[in-house]
């Protein structure tokens, strides 16, 4: 039986390392991607191949949408030397940047670096990879608990996201006729690095958000690496088009 393949966006660290851990234990073979840490991305590949699949690490930079097409290439190489395929099975947009700035005083330079790397990196790459997408494939798409309520600071950034859910929708109606299924995740605070670290090094900060949490703590990365696995599972076929919220009922 040929084995799965996923393509991981921001794989080295983070929510995207602990995705990838989770499909690599469903026996799904990651390719992952990275933008700096070479070492870091090729550590995380080898412990995944410690587990008995197959898994590598790709430099990209998702502001750059230039970059996409000499990026697919190289893809497609990858595919056919070190995994015997032609196309993936899976898609998950995951890599992204946080930022914490007050409407009043986000610059055009900060939501311009937004733009590129959570709404048009994700739109333009996904379309790249079309060809290099199994028919009945499947992408999961990354959004934030904050498309739905507002805390101040994160204008921009929500925004962004809100962008990426109505995305998701027309991207399920459009590429439903291949049996794609296209969906979106919404995590909640999540103790990472992620902007900072903020949410797991203040404590303030972590308190706040279990006290306003149904499950009364903030949420941990292998949450959404298992919540994302979840969604990418054969059982799930006909979810499409969704925004699924992963945050233990924060503001309920």
């Amino acid at each position: 039986m040929t084995r799965k393949i996923a393509l991981i966006t921001g794989a080295s660290r983070g929510l995207g390392k602990h995705t990838a851990e989770h499909l690599a234990a469903r026996g799904i073979d990651i390719i992952g991607t990275y933008h700096s840490k070479a070492d870091e991305a090729r550590a995380v590949a080898a412990a995944l191949q410690q587990t008995g699949v197959r898994a590598t690490m790709l430099q990209l930079d998702v502001s750059d949408s230039a970059s996409f097409a000499a990026f697919v290439t190289r893809l497609g190489d990858t595919l056919e030397q070190q995994f015997g395929r032609r196309q993936l099975d899976y898609l998950v947009n995951n890599a992204g940047i946080g930022l914490n700035v007050p409407f009043s005083e986000t610059s055009e330079a900060q939501f311009d670096q937004l733009l590129n790397i959570q709404l048009k990196g994700p739109f333009f790459l996904t379309q790249r990879l079309l060809p290099l997408l199994a028919d009945g494939g499947r992408i999961v798409n990354i959004s934030t608990g904050l498309t739905r309520f507002a805390l101040p600071g994160y204008a921009a950034y929500a925004a962004m996201k809100g962008a990426m859910e109505v995305l998701t929708r027309y991207q399920a109606k459009e590429l439903g006729a291949r049996g794609i299924r296209v969906n979106i995740l919404a995590p909640g605070a999540i103790e990472t690095d992620f902007g900072g670290g903020v949410v797991r090094d203040n404590q303030q900060v972590n308190d706040y958000i279990a006290d306003n949490t149904a499950l009364r703590r903030v949420g941990l990365p292998d949450d959404i690496g298992a919540a994302i696995a979840l969604l990418l599972e054969d059982g799930n076929g006909w979810i499409t088009g969704q925004r699924l919220e992963v945050s233990g009922g924060m503001f309920l």
